[in-house]
């Protein structure tokens, strides 16, 4: 998978304000703002995510995904945050 695909996933099952993607083919690095993260622990953001995925993660389509979730509220109050 690329990283275009993974992150249309992840756009297409939740509402984002922001989406990353870095990787090297196999192991990946998701950057992920969403409104739907408001008052939710990072382990419920993570489930989240990793539903958009379906059974990519384990069928080994995607073998390792690291992923940063904010709120948008969070995400504004970051130092520098890309564009």
């Amino acid at each position: 998978m690329t990283a275009d695909d993974i992150q249309t996933l992840i756009t297409s099952g939740l509402p984002c304000s922001h989406c990353t993607l870095e990787g090297d083919g196999r192991h990946w690095y998701a950057t992920v703002v969403s409104s739907a993260f408001e008052g939710k622990r990072a382990i419920q953001r993570h489930q989240m995510v990793y539903a958009t995925m379906g059974a990519r993660m384990q069928t080994d389509e995607v073998h390792a995904l690291s992923i940063k979730t904010y709120t948008p509220a969070e995400w504004a109050q970051l130092p520098a945050q890309p564009a």
